[in-house]
């Protein structure tokens, strides 16, 4: 079915660990870690879906969890796109993608230690801060916060780095239908779309159709949970038992 695509379609080149937090192997023999040299294909997949984002495209991606539709956070123009390709109510967020946990500090106001972001990215969880004057009045307008992510895949890790800029990131799919996990689920966007990766199934459970945890960290000492997610229990653990915040179930003043 993909075959469609033509030559919009990016199948990109399966890794050791690419889904995994540590991209490392580990030694049989001496159980020592290194890190993984990158396949040449991978990184011109990168590079290629960099360049489209920098020009204005809109892309679908793999992630962590489900495929999602993508574009440059501060393209204004690349943001209503998006909204239009998913027929997404402009008052619904869109949550960002980042390289590093440094980064979040750049776009958010981080209420909380590092040692909690540490603990919970990269994942399948969306932290939610009050947004930073930097990041494009145009995303978001009608909202004081921001959703980040660092989805535990490396490809979308990569392509932040290589972006330099925060991505806007949301499900591949018409709003209020199914998550996806194979990029044929979502043929009816591709007319729509400048490149499809395709990093194949992405997984055999259900539970990633859930996407990611959505959590509420901007009141400092507690938390709140958006949208459960795929990761709610391992979420919860990390914030009440490790970290002591209290869950709340009061949305921040705006």
């Amino acid at each position: 079915m993909s075959s469609t695509l033509g030559n919009r379609e990016v199948r990109l080149p399966m890794l050791p660990n690419a889904f995994q937090k540590k991209n490392v192997i580990t030694d049989s023999k001496d159980g020592l870690k290194a890190d993984i040299d990158l396949d040449q294909g991978f990184n011109d997949v990168v590079s290629s879906c960099a360049g489209c984002l920098a020009s204005g495209g809109v892309i679908a991606v793999p992630t962590d969890t489900i495929y999602g539709v993508a574009c440059l956070a501060q393209n204004s123009e690349a943001i209503n796109l998006l909204y239009e390709i998913k027929k997404r109510n402009y008052k619904n967020p869109i949550a960002i993608s980042v390289a590093r946990i440094d980064d979040i500090y750049r776009w958010s106001k981080v209420t909380v230690a590092k040692q909690v972001l540490e603990d919970l990215l990269p994942g399948p969880v969306t932290v939610v801060f009050e947004r930073s004057p930097e990041l494009n009045p145009a995303l978001n307008p009608h909202t004081h916060l921001v959703g980040i992510r660092i989805p535990g895949h490396k490809f979308m890790q990569d392509l932040a780095k290589e972006c330099g800029s925060p991505i806007a990131l949301t499900s591949a799919n018409i709003s209020g239908a199914s998550s996806c996990l194979r990029i044929e689920e979502f043929d009816r966007l591709w007319p729509q779309l400048n490149l499809v990766v395709n990093g194949g199934t992405l997984s055999d459970s259900n539970e990633s159709r859930l996407g990611s945890t959505v959590v509420d960290l901007s009141i400092p000492g507690t938390y709140r949970i958006i949208r459960p997610g795929s990761a709610q229990e391992s979420t919860t653990i990390c914030l009440q038992e490790k970290h002591k915040l209290k869950e709340t179930s009061d949305p921040p003043n705006r």
